[in-house]
Formats: structure tokens, sequence, C-alpha cells
């Protein structure tokens, strides 16, 4: 909103300063400044309000050192995230930007789903929350609603850069053409960078199919990370850590991948239009640092489902968006191992269970998080380790920029 009002006092009334809202590293700043100030005003205020309604975390006994300590520990602060997120969006960001709308709708979705889910915990006394399926139906619904629109609206496009020529005028002009309604991706360690997802249809379909294919995968790759972000949120500033690392290198993408100039050097895929979402990523940082001032060791609020499943939601939808949702495994690494550990430790207990009439375990507990408990670490320990290898991804995924 600031932005068109700025643009627009700057346009009819030339007003010294105005047209500073025109740089993307102006707003980003801003928009991290007012995300913070956000959460570190209201997130008090927040936490009391949940307190009042008694929204306390109810805590069953696992085993875990410090584990009971944590109960009446009010849960749903995802609202705090939100709040400071989606203001700032609202304020600095361009509204008729498709990959802003598309990434308010997300946030807006995945925390629904999240609420929906701590409310029924919470006032209806239903301890397992939403139901799973629905849940999955949540995500499914979010994930068509991405793979249609980047695979339908005009505004989602590529520029492909060709040959300079030669203008006795004026000089060497460069050349270009959109290419709107992409099919190509970005692919990390292979030469052209380049994999166009019609060659997934082998043949079978005519290329007009393609949008079934990435709409598959658009819908696996959010039900997943925001699976693996919401299994990933299970002891003090575990989650809003790593979310806010991912999120830092997802504005770096996105700058890059939306800068003519250093797309061009980097031999980048060019997205016109996407550097908007660094003033949403910039957002997305100040909410989840601004979380951690209440959630880091020792807690004094949980963010639960209505923020969990919000952070993994959206970063999958960033990097869809920006075409680099095959550096998901590097730079979302920590997300798929907790999934993973999870996934591994139910099936061998089932398979060992059916072969030798009792289950046995890959780990001492799952999420992986928790088995490092069980080995007796503090968890503060394994939060900062665990944010150690969240920026070592970081740096590889922001390596596959030369690495190919």
């Amino acid at each position: 909103m600031l932005y068109y009002l700025f643009d627009y006092l700057d346009k009819q009334f030339n007003i010294p300063g105005a047209g500073v809202f025109q740089y993307i590293s102006f707003r980003a700043l801003g928009a991290t400044v007012l995300s913070l100030f956000i959460a570190a005003a209201y997130g008090k205020s927040i936490i009391n309000l949940l307190r009042r309604k008694q929204m306390g975390e109810s805590i069953r006994d696992l085993g875990l050192a410090g584990q009971m300590e944590k109960a009446g520990t009010p849960t749903m602060g995802g609202f705090i995230i939100l709040a400071s997120l989606l203001v700032p969006v609202l304020l600095f960001a361009k509204l008729s930007n498709v990959y802003i709308v598309l990434l308010i709708i997300t946030a807006v979705w995945t925390g629904g789903i999240g609420f929906l889910d701590d409310y029924l915990k919470k006032f209806r006394n239903n301890k397992d929350g939403l139901h799973g399926r629905f849940k999955i139906v949540g995500q499914v619904g979010l994930g068509v609603i991405v793979g249609l629109t980047l695979s339908f609206n005009d505004n989602v496009k590529i520029r492909v850069y060709e040959q300079p020529v030669l203008s006795s005028s004026l000089g060497e002009v460069q050349r270009y053409r959109d290419i709107i309604h992409p099919t190509v991706t970005t692919i990390p360690f292979i030469k052209n960078n380049e994999f166009d997802y019609k060659t997934l249809l082998f043949g079978w379909l005519p290329e007009e199919y393609t949008w079934v294919i990435y709409t598959i995968i658009a819908i696996f790759i959010i039900t997943a990370i925001s699976n693996g972000a919401n299994i990933t949120d299970g002891i003090d500033g575990l989650a809003a850590g790593v979310s806010g690392i991912i999120a830092l290198t997802l504005g770096v993408l996105a700058y890059l991948s939306g800068n003519t100039k250093f797309s061009q050097y980097l031999n980048l895929m060019y997205i016109p239009n996407s550097g908007e979402l660094v003033i949403f990523c910039a957002a997305f940082i100040g909410a989840c640092v601004g979380f951690l001032w209440y959630n880091a060791y020792p807690a004094q609020v949980f963010m639960g489902d209505t923020g969990s499943l919000m952070l993994g939601g959206v970063i999958a939808v960033v990097a869809l968006a920006i075409r680099k949702e095959w550096l998901i495994p590097v730079m979302c690494g920590i997300f798929i191992v907790e999934n993973a550990s999870v996934i591994l430790q139910v099936s061998y207990f089932k398979y060992t269970k059916r072969k030798y009439g009792e289950g046995r375990r890959i780990f001492l507990m799952s999420p992986l998080h928790h088995h490092y408990q069980k080995k007796g670490i503090h968890e503060a320990k394994i939060v900062t380790r665990f944010w150690i290898v969240g920026i070592i991804l970081a740096i590889l995924t922001l390596a596959t920029l030369k690495l190919r």
C-alpha cells in the first residue's frame, strides 16, 4: 500500500525522497524492521491473550528431559508470525504482483489449516486435532491453486536473452523474448542448469498437458515441506530458526533471479517481477527472528500448527515461484530428514512387528531431534547444531549457482 502511495506522491507532486520506494532493497529493509517491531512489540500481548484463553500446551510424557516443565506454555503463537509477516507485506510489497498475491494466499491458507488443528485440540478437547486426511486435502487444494497459477497466469514468465546485435545508431542492442507459461525450471549441478517438465510426459501426452505434471509436483512439494516444518517444530526455537535461514537463502535467490544484470552474469533463469519476492522473504525473516525472541529456550510460547504448517507452505511456494524447487532437497534438508526419520521409524516398526512379532526401532525416538534428546544432549545444543547444519546447507545451495 505504501508503495502505491509514495509512487503517486512522486509522480504527482515530485516530493523529494518519495521515489525511494521504487527500490526493492529499501522496501525489503523496511519490511524486515517492521516485522521485527511487530513481533517484539505485540508478541507479549498475544502471549498473554493466549494464556487468558487457556491455550496452554498439553504435554504427553515421553520421557524427555525438561519436557513436563513445558506444560501450560501457550501455543498457537503462529499468530505472532502471521501478523509480523502479513502487515509488512501489505504495506511494502506491490500487491498487484502475482507472486505476492499467491504467497499471501499461501500464508493465510496454511495458517488457517493449522489454526483449525490447534482449535480442535484446545477448544473441542480433541487431542488428535484436525484429522490427517483433512490436512492433506487442504494442502492438495493449495497445491492445485499454486500449480495452475504458475502454469496459466499470463504474468508468470521467464525472459530469454539472445545474442546482441549491432545497430548503426544505437551500438550494441540486447535482444530478448519472454516465454509465457514456461514449463522449464532450474536444476542444480547440471550443464545449462535447466530442465523442461514436458520431458516427463515421455511422448504419451501432448505438450499442452505439461501443467498436469507440474501441478502434481507442486502438490507433492507443498505437502512434503509443510509437513516437514510441522514435524521439525518439536523443541524450542528449532523450526523458526531453520525457517529463517531458508528464507534468507530464498531471498538471495529471488533477488538474483529478478535482477537482469545478476541473472545474466551468473547465467541464471531471469524471472521478471520475481524480485518482489525479496520483500516477502525479508518480512518472513523478520517474523521468524522476532518470534524467536519468545520461542528460544526456554520458550514462552509455541507456534503450534498455525505457525509450522504456514512456514513450510510459504517456503515451498517461494521455491516454486522462482523455479528453484529442485534445490529444496539441499536447502530444506533438515525438514526432509526430520520427515524421513518419522517415515522410516514407523515403517520399520510395522515391518519388524509383522515379521518378528515385536516392533523394533531405528532411532531411540522420532523425529530425529528427539533421538538426540534421548541420548542426553540438551535441547538448546541440539537446536544450535541444527542451525549450523542449516547454514551449511544454505551455503551449499548458493554454491550451486556456480557449480554446474
